[in-house]
């Protein structure tokens, strides 16, 4: 799967994949939950990621994306129809290998994405209570162990 740099023409259908995407897997938020992460995502995480890649599907139409700030998983969605097809593998394959990723934060109530990374030889360094906003959704803070890199 290819992988490129998201431009501004696909942040539209990056928050599309994002809220379906949450929709489908983030299922201990509330609505209002959701009404009041979209604005920060589309108005802020997603135009001023540091890196933003993109994941596209047959028809060149984004179907996930990943934001890295300073080697760290700041977002990383996969369209629900596009689950379990090697997007989000290959999306943090290409962050680890091209940007020096090493580090996520993960919902503790979402099992899939907790899984998932610690799959890919991540591993928990500690958690919090906490959101970054305050919200009471724990996350745990994953890393690399040094040097691994993409599992082989």
């Amino acid at each position: 799967m290819k992988i490129d740099a998201a431009t501004e023409a696909d942040l539209p259908r990056l928050l599309e994949v994002w809220e379906s995407a949450v929709r489908a897997t983030h299922h201990f938020l509330a609505e209002a939950d959701i009404q009041l992460f979209k604005p920060l995502v589309r108005d802020g995480y997603l135009p001023s990621a540091e890196r933003l890649g993109v994941a596209r599907d047959a028809d060149g139409q984004p179907c996930g994306f990943i934001g890295v700030e300073a080697g760290k998983v700041e977002m990383l969605f996969v369209d629900p129809n596009h689950h379990g097809r090697g997007a989000g593998k290959a999306l943090l394959r290409h962050a680890i290998e091209h940007w020096g990723a090493e580090r996520v934060d993960v919902n503790e109530q979402n099992p899939g994405a907790v899984g998932f990374y610690l799959h890919l030889g991540f591993q928990v360094e500690s958690r919090s209570g906490l959101d970054g906003l305050g919200k009471p959704f724990p996350l745990l803070h994953l890393r690399l162990p040094d040097g691994a890199g993409w599992p082989a």
